[in-house]
């Protein structure tokens, strides 16, 4: 019977040939973990960088983290009635409002993906993303720039009553220099993954 080599005997190829099982045919927990780690660092460094240079932006993909964008009742017409007040307050029509993209909204756990945007180009109605004093990107539609001073841009959740002024969300006053780039595409409910992740995280390391 051969005796089995031992790693420091091995050549590269039968190295190689070990490595390669233990990846991908090996049933254990090493292996389990190994993979995880491996995806977590091919995501991270390789994947996301090179979507993001693809797409123009350094946030290619991102998680929508609350409600603000859902629809309820998820009937388009239903929700106009419930939100027409505040876009005739704004110069938007039902009409205008259902040419824009994601007109039925998007829901807690979905995955947005980006593409870059120059500010100056932004489009009414288009979503964007951008940064606040929150510790996540705030995903919201664009509805126009500030009237009082047109540097600044403005937004507002498609769920949300109003627009929202508070310290650490003022969608009144969005800098350009904020922002991150704006939704093309939506993959719903994957980020649920993420949500789970950083829930878990909290839990076990509270602040």
């Amino acid at each position: 019977m051969a005796k089995k080599k031992i790693w420091g005997q091995m050549n590269w190829k039968e190295r190689g040939k070990k490595t390669w099982h233990f990846l991908w045919h090996e049933d254990s927990l090493a292996s389990w973990l190994v993979n995880i780690v491996l995806a977590f660092v091919l995501i991270k460094f390789l994947l996301y960088p090179g979507l993001g240079l693809v797409l123009d932006t350094e946030f290619p993909v991102v998680a929508v983290v609350s409600s603000s964008m859902e629809h309820h009742p998820g009937d388009f017409d239903e929700w106009w009635s419930a939100n027409e007040d505040f876009y005739l307050s704004k110069n938007i029509t039902k009409f205008d409002f259902q040419t824009y993209p994601f007109k039925g909204g998007f829901n807690k756990g979905d995955i947005m993906v980006l593409t870059g945007l120059n500010p100056d180009n932004a489009k009414e109605g288009q979503v964007i993303v951008y940064w606040s004093r929150k510790p996540y990107p705030i995903i919201h539609r664009y509805i126009g720039q500030n009237p009082l001073d047109p540097v600044y841009l403005t937004s507002k959740g498609d769920n949300n009553p109003a627009m929202v002024q508070t310290f650490d969300l003022n969608e009144y006053m969005i800098h350009p220099d904020m922002v991150v780039g704006k939704a093309v595409l939506r993959i719903p409910f994957l980020g649920y993954v993420k949500i789970w992740a950083v829930d878990l995280l909290n839990l076990l390391l509270p602040n």
